[in-house]
């Protein structure tokens, strides 16, 4: 008997716990996730450094192909910082990250693609009207 009296008071208490815990977890829910702001000093701290890579590109003055693939690797680095914390990739699901980023990949492979092309097809008109005149 006294099993059945200790049973509906640990019981009540258990529901208790229960609903401040969803009380608090609707709580964390209507503010929104927070996240420290150290992430965002590190984060800013590093677009910082890669814009000045970016920079001592030019002030260095190289050129030609070693010039742009470092400027466009600046520009990627930077731009996924951006889009995974200011814009919250990084924690979102995976379904919405390939939702969102894999589109934008699979074009630049295709213009990549259609460089390559373009170099053979002025290759070929070159010579082929070359030999004409």
């Amino acid at each position: 008997m006294t099993n059945i009296a200790v049973h509906p008071e640990a019981q009540q208490h258990s529901l208790q716990d229960h609903g401040h815990h969803a009380v608090a977890s609707g709580a964390a829910h209507a503010e929104g996730q927070q996240h420290p702001i150290k992430l965002y000093l590190v984060v800013w701290g590093w677009l910082f450094v890669l814009s000045t890579c970016s920079y001592l590109v030019d002030y260095f003055g190289l050129q030609g192909h070693l010039r742009w693939s470092l400027i466009l690797l600046f520009m990627v680095l930077k731009a996924g910082l951006i889009v995974a914390v200011f814009m919250h990739m990084a924690w979102e699901r995976l379904a919405l990250a390939y939702a969102i980023l894999l589109p934008p990949t699979v074009l630049l492979v295709f213009v990549a693609i259609m460089v390559f092309e373009s170099d053979y097809t002025h290759l070929l008109r070159m010579i082929f009207f070359a030999q004409a005149t």
